[in-house]
This record gives structure tokens, C-alpha cells and sequence, in this order.
């Protein structure tokens, strides 16, 4: 497995604190190799999130978690199963979320919980999957009349009800609007707080970042980063950016800013590791000039910023088309 130098792979106690365990996972067709010897561990109670533009193998290696997909070799752990051999026992102990579903519109959404509900031996309560899932309050609307966030919560609720250890949630919250998304959030960190592990994969940096214990970023089918994502960021020690526009008149320059400064769309951008001591230079110059520090922003790297560094071009180039309502 391929690894970024700041992001070192996440060792874990034992096998039995693993949901999920992979290693060297291949997966060829004919003479292209989609997946090129992936290790992954997944602690139980976590929330996982892959991370990779399409075509990068991230479908294909889902898949075959999912058992949906032989691999051409290599070792996978589901839950204490090996996936390829679809046994009812793990099927029974994982929940999976596509992109889209089908339920019947007709019914309302406490009919399609119940409807479902039949189909395992040890499901949730309806009342708890409705707490879980925020659809208390529509439980008598039929599903033709819910919203795309709340037909999203359902889709959800139908992989929860058999009360899965595992749950599989592909691209929750593709087309959501922002209020929709940050409600579909907090309902994947409830799941948390019922001991699940959610195994995620998006598209949206800033979910992953906000959702995810641990990530793991694909491209070209290996695993280029792998841990959490403040560790992934750079941690205590990332480099701060400082960005100002210079206003007309200043003369001198801060004695504790940094050499490593440069102009960019008219801007000033300073960055540092000390962002503190270099606001306090800065702000202090320019109080005693008289002067205002237009535009100051200071920020940090983001998962995103990561995420275009390690994948590159990738990133903004739709690979592979979507099938079974997922994204390659």
C-alpha cells in the first residue's frame, strides 16, 4: 500500500477490534488491474470514510466488501466473514445505502419501515429507527410527498432497521442542499452513538472531514493517505496561511513575519507555523500606521487541500460512468 509520509497507517490492537480487515487486494479485468493491493483496517464503532475520484477503484473496492464483486486476490475480513462467500450470516449483520433506491412510493414511511422490518431475525423497533433517522414527525407521509432529504433519511432507515453492526452509505448526501446536508450529519453521527460502524464514501471533502474518524484516500487503486483527518491535515504543526491585501502607504514591514511571503492576485499571503506571534507582528504594524489589513483571512490546510494534492488532476475528471447507482 501506498502511503503519504505525514499520514502513517493507523495500527490498530487486535483483529477482533476490526470491522473490516484487507490485505493486498486485487481486482483485475483482463490486463487492467483496478485495484492494486490495498490494505484497510476498519475499528468497530467507527465512522470509515474512502475517498477517490471516480475510476480510482473506490466502487470495486466496496463491492467486494459488500460481497457483491469477486477479488481477483488478497484477504478481506468482513465482521469475522470473507465476503466472497456470501454467507446469510454477514448478510444479515451489514446494512448497505446506495445512491438511490427503490421503495414504493406509495406507502408511508412508517409502512416501508415495518415492510421491512419482517425480513430479519433481530431488527430494530420502528420507534427506534424513526428517533434515529429524524422522520418521527412523517411517519404517516407517504413517500412520493417527502423531500430528498427526508426520502434519504429513509433510504437510511431501511438499511438500519436490521439492526446491522455494519452500514455501507454511499454518497449520502449527493444533491442535498446545505441545511439538508448538515441534518443528514448528524443523523450519521447518531448512528455512531448506537455502537454502528458506518463505512462511508463521498465525494464531499468537507463531510468526510467533519464525519470521519479515519479516511482513506484512493487513486489509481491504491491507498495514497490513510488516517485521521486532522492527522491527514498536518496536525498541531500544518502550515498557516495568512492572506491580506497591502494598502497604499505602508512603509516598513513586521519584524516577525516570516521570509516565506509571496503576492498573489494582488494579495499578501504569509505562510507560517507560528500563525499567533505573526498576527500579533502584523495587527500591531498596522495599528500603528493607521492602516486596515483588507480582505485578512487566516486559514488552515483542509481535507480538500490534501485530497487535490495527493489525486491531482484526477480529481476534477469523471472517470468511469455510474452503475447500480453508484459512482466509479
Amino acid at each position: 500500500m501506498a502511503s503519504s509520509s505525514a499520514s502513517p497507517r493507523t495500527s490498530l490492537s487486535s483483529t477482533s477490534d476490526l470491522a473490516i480487515r484487507v490485505r493486498g487486494l486485487r481486482k483485475t479485468y483482463g490486463a487492467f488491474e483496478a485495484v492494486r493491493g490495498i490494505d484497510l483496517d476498519v475499528a468497530r464503532g467507527e465512522v470509515f470514510a474512502l475517498l477517490g475520484p471516480n475510476g480510482a477503484g473506490k466502487t470495486t473496492t466496496v463491492e467486494i466488501l459488500e460481497g457483491y464483486r469477486e477479488r481477483s486476490a488478497g484477504e478481506v475480513d468482513v465482521l469475522g466473514y470473507d465476503p466472497a462467500r456470501h454467507e446469510q450470516a454477514l448478510k444479515q449483520r451489514i446494512g448497505i445505502v446506495l445512491q438511490s433506491t427503490g421503495v414504493e412510493r406509495y406507502l408511508t414511511v412508517e409502512e416501508t419501515i415495518d415492510m421491512y422490518h419482517g425480513y430479519f431475525p433481530d431488527p430494530l423497533q420502528t420507534e427506534d429507527v424513526l428517533d434515529v433517522v429524524g422522520l418521527r414527525e412523517q411517519r404517516a407521509v407517504r413517500v412520493k410527498r417527502l423531500s430528498g432529504g427526508q426520502q434519504r433519511r429513509l433510504d437510511v432507515a431501511v438499511g438500519l432497521v436490521g439492526n446491522p453492526d455494519l452500514l455501507f452509505l454511499d454518497e449520502p448526501t449527493t444533491g442535498f442542499d446545505p441545511s439538508a446536508r448538515r441534518q443528514a450529519w448528524e443523523m450519521v453521527r447518531g448512528l455512531r452513538s448506537l455502537g454502528k460502524t458506518v463505512f462511508l464514501t463521498t465525494h464531499y471533502m468537507d463531510e468526510a472531514q467533519y464525519l470521519a474518524d479515519r479516511v482513506a484516500i484512493i487513486a489509481r487503486g491504491q491507498v495514497v493517505a490513510e488516517g485521521p483527518p486532522t492527522a491527514l491535515m498536518g496536525g498541531e504543526e500544518a502550515v498557516t496561511s495568512v492572506r491580506f491585501r497591502l494598502p497604499e502607504g505602508a512603509q516598513g514591514w513586521p519584524d516577525l513575519v516570516p521570509p516565506g511571503v509571496r503576492s498573489e492576485d494582488g494579495s499578501v499571503v504569509i505562510e507560517t507555523s507560528t500563525p499567533t506571534a505573526v498576527l500579533f507582528a502584523l495587527t500591531r504594524w498596522a495599528v500603528g500606521q493607521s492602516l486596515e489589513l483588507s480582505e485578512l483571512t487566516v486559514m488552515r490546510p483542509s481535507l480538500e487541500d490534501v485530497y487535490l494534492q495527493l489525486v491531482g488532476a484526477e480529481a476534477t475528471s469523471d472517470g468511469a460512468g455510474r452503475r447500480s447507482g453508484r459512482a466509479s
